[in-house]
């Protein structure tokens, strides 16, 4: 199907976007490990972490809605999980595969791990292979790099892992199975990645050492995780694309309400303030172990930057969206070192550049990133989403900028992390 967006006039406006799918995720499968049960307030319902909430569920925990948003969870303890009876699908959900992988690596059972043709397509060696070196007992297809994975009961030991590429999914993956396992074992990370998986695990008692560099250290449990109720921020990713729309537009001034602003998250928002962006941050205040703010952004004239080095990681999900922000600024702006960009849910340097072109965009793909002159202007056209979420909102908030109509096909794949996306764009539009 095809979603038909029409330029926008101006934009005023509100919006709460959708809660964080990173905490959700960590959320549920830490306090599934934990002793006592916990309320996850404004739990992401999009279908990554429902994906997870059922590998869960196969793995013998109870959960339960207790409203729309409200999720409670049974935690059965660090040995209280049971072999599933059948393969867990994550569906689409790197993170529920590899945050799996590596506490699955850890129990006394067998398990298998699949998802669907384009997660079975990602690479999943960087996850195995420092697993192997723990002892874990674990394969996968096309010579271990690729899922399904196999994995199989062993005892596993601290190690001393230093990542050659930045993923916070690996490195929370190691520290899972960290906490099982004989000796500490330590992170080292080429660039700073998000640290929800950090923060969490130390406010519920792991013994955890993070934030004085790169590297991260974890003892095994001596005892149990302490269940924790939180209420989970809106997701920086989710914002992201209001950001970019508003400091584009011509007149427009947007509150982006109770966004979480975790350091390691807002590579957006630096990135967007060396480009000269009207953003400011407001009514700063923590929710649990994360700091949570509002962001109330403006049209901006912007200026063409150089984004590199630590901002890629800590703006990986949003980058696409700059390069659409670097068609509306002024002179030249250069995003690399973001290989990781090909082996997201699409090749998103490909399907970046190939949808804003068909909106009349001149966006030069390059083998880690984008090349993009501006100033430009965008016209309506048709443009494909691929099935991917982030490239979905991409072009959504593209065509609130161009002239005239855009057909957006495959627009429904905004449910996997942000489902009211269409409802609050057309809210905050005026025509």
């Amino acid at each position: 199907m095809n979603r038909s967006v029409k330029g926008a006039a101006r934009l005023r406006g509100t919006i709460t976007p959708s809660a964080d799918k990173s905490i959700s995720h960590r959320a549920a499968i830490f306090n599934a490990i934990a002793q006592g049960e916990a309320v996850i307030e404004n739990f992401q319902r999009g279908a990554d972490c429902l994906a997870t909430l059922r590998c869960l569920r196969d793995l013998g925990i109870e959960w339960n809605w207790r409203d729309e948003s409200t999720l409670r969870v049974k935690g059965s303890g660090r040995h209280g999980l049971k072999e599933p009876g059948g393969v867990l699908d994550c569906r689409n959900s790197g993170t529920t595969m590899r945050l799996l992988a590596g506490l699955l690596a850890v129990q006394p059972f067998f398990s298998v791990l699949t998802g669907d043709s384009s997660l079975r397509s990602r690479p999943m060696g960087r996850v195995i292979e420092p697993l192997r070196q723990m002892g874990a007992d674990i394969s996968g297809r096309d010579g271990n790099t690729k899922a399904p994975l196999a994995i199989r009961a062993s005892a596993v030991h601290g190690v001393h892992y230093r990542m050659p590429i930045a993923s916070a999914q690996v490195k929370s993956a190691l520290l899972l199975a960290g906490l099982y396992a004989e000796g500490d074992t330590i992170v080292e990370e080429p660039g700073p990645t998000r640290d929800h998986t950090e923060r969490m695990l130390k406010a519920m008692g792991a013994d955890l050492a993070f934030g004085e560099s790169t590297a991260v250290r974890v003892r095994p449990l001596a005892g149990e995780l302490a269940a924790m109720s939180l209420r989970v921020p809106a997701d920086i990713s989710s914002a992201a694309p209001w950001l970019v729309l508003a400091c584009a537009h011509p007149d427009a001034e947007l509150r982006i309400s109770a966004v979480g602003v975790n350091p390691t998250r807002t590579g957006i928002l630096d990135a967007l303030a060396m480009m000269g962006a009207d953003i400011e941050v407001q009514e700063e205040r923590s929710w649990g172990p994360e700091p949570v703010a509002d962001i109330v952004v403006r049209s901006s004239r912007l200026n063409g930057a150089v984004i590199d080095g630590d901002l890629i990681p800590r703006a990986i999900d949003e980058l696409p969206l700059l390069a659409l922000a670097a068609c509306f600024a002024e002179g030249e702006t250069v995003i690399k070192n973001a290989e990781e960009l090909a082996v997201k849910e699409s090749n998103r340097v490909r399907t970046t550049a190939e949808g804003l072109r068909r909106l009349g965009a001149e966006v030069e793909e390059t083998p880690d990133g984008f090349r993009v002159q501006g100033p430009q202007k965008l016209r309506g056209g048709r443009a494909s989403s691929h099935g991917d979420h982030r490239a979905a909102m991409l072009l959504g908030v593209a065509a609130a900028l161009a002239q005239g109509e855009t057909l957006v096909h495959s627009p429904d794949a905004v449910a996997v992390s942000y489902a009211r996306f269409w409802d609050d764009l057309e809210a905050i539009s005026a025509r």
